[in-house]
């Protein structure tokens, strides 16, 4: 591909996922990491027009009063997953990117994330005025840096869950509401709403509302982008998703699946809030539903054990029978850096959702359904299936050149 300047636009720019995922950006672009965790550098990816790491830049949306240099050093000194002199070599870049961080919309995110936030952020009067603010931002961004395209990725924390039944499917039903300041929508589809008005991809890594309803969707198509979401899929999600298949196609029942989830990250803190946590809870649940065809019991906790940081720790118990009626079980632990599970997705979303958007693709990009818990417009949830459809999608690409 020609060089083209290409705009990562993070919303919870500062968090443990973005800033990650900045770091090892820039870590890439200066050849200091290798490619392990990404699936866009796979052997049969290698081939595809996507967009290099120096073609790349990053700006944002965050709500906390905090410094990229200092989040970025916590990856140093508290989830030990980068070293200080990463941080050293790339401080110029990442103050240049700290000054494009933008203040975020607290628009129905829950009191705990609001809590959260800095005096100076906006306090919207209506979504309309969020989504008109958040739009300037955006389009600041592409002139300032000159950029040919932009990807707006959702990596903030998990907000309570929206009522569906209050979001009516047609845009030209939805567009009004904006004006209303009791409108039900959430930041996370008003950021959705900012991306897509202006002509930019968006993808929704996050188990909030974004971009699912049926009326964003459309509005996508009506401007001629695309998005995907919901929840990225980094870790015992993704072990269900390959493990419940097995049962399923070797006719052994199960019975009961618990998954218990403890991890102690910003995202953690947040989901210690009842109505934060049902949204993510329900993301994580109705996959083992979904792949075996019935409704064995199931039990999904997330618990908040400050003390871990980052890290995250998921024991499994699942619960099956086998011939002659047999009770067995299987039983394993996942143990993971949050972030550095979800970063190196976050490049590949980007890179995989750029080359869709400019090969003219609009809608939501099923094809991506292998990176996420509940992707959109997409029933299959085993991840062999998912990911053949990735792999289908590549080889439709490289015919297409």
């Amino acid at each position: 591909m020609a060089n083209k300047r290409i705009g990562i636009w993070l919303i919870g720019a500062k968090g443990g996922v973005a800033t990650t995922t900045i770091v090892g950006l820039t870590t890439l672009k200066k050849g200091l990491i290798g490619s392990a965790g990404l699936v866009s550098q796979l052997p049969q990816f290698e081939s595809l027009d996507l967009a290099d790491w120096a073609d790349m830049v990053v700006g944002g949306h965050e709500i906390r009063d905090v410094s990229l240099i200092g989040e970025a050093t916590k990856l140093v000194t508290e989830s030990h997953t980068a070293s200080q002199e990463w941080i050293d070599q790339c401080r110029d870049e990442l103050e240049q990117i700290d000054r494009r961080i933008r203040p975020g919309c607290l628009l129905n995110v829950g009191q705990t994330i609001e809590d959260l936030a800095a005096a100076e952020v906006p306090r919207d009067a209506s979504p309309r005025a969020a989504v008109k603010r958040l739009r300037e931002d955006l389009d600041q961004f592409v002139r300032s840096e000159q950029l040919d395209r932009l990807v707006v990725v959702n990596v903030a924390s998990t907000e309570p869950p929206a009522d569906p039944a209050s979001i009516p499917p047609q845009w030209s039903k939805m567009e009004p509401m904006l004006d209303d300041p009791q409108c039900p929508l959430p930041a996370s589809s008003l950021y959705a709403i900012a991306a897509l008005e202006s002509g930019h991809a968006y993808v929704n890594f996050t188990p909030s509302l974004g971009s699912s309803p049926a009326a964003i969707d459309e509005l996508a198509r009506l401007r001629g982008t695309c998005h995907i979401g919901r929840d990225g899929k980094t870790g015992e999600t993704l072990m269900k998703s390959v493990l419940a298949p097995m049962f399923a196609r070797r006719n052994l029942r199960i019975m009961s699946w618990v998954g218990h989830n403890i991890f102690g990250n910003m995202d953690g803190k947040v989901l210690k809030d009842p109505d934060n946590k049902r949204a993510k809870v329900d993301s994580k649940d109705h996959l083992i539903h979904e792949i075996l065809g019935y409704r064995p019991q199931t039990h999904v906790s997330i618990e908040y054990i400050e003390s871990l940081g980052d890290w995250k720790t998921a024991w499994d118990h699942v619960h099956f029978t086998g011939f002659l009626g047999v009770p067995m079980s299987l039983q394993f632990t996942w143990q993971g850096c949050d972030s550095v599970l979800a970063a190196p997705l976050v490049l590949d979303l980007t890179r995989f959702t750029d080359l869709a958007a400019r090969r003219g693709q609009t809608g939501e990009l099923t094809f991506l359904a292998s990176f996420f818990k509940s992707p959109q417009g997409v029933d299959e949830h085993c991840f062999d299936r998912q990911f053949q459809m990735l792999e289908q999608w590549a080889e439709g690409m490289k015919n297409d050149e």
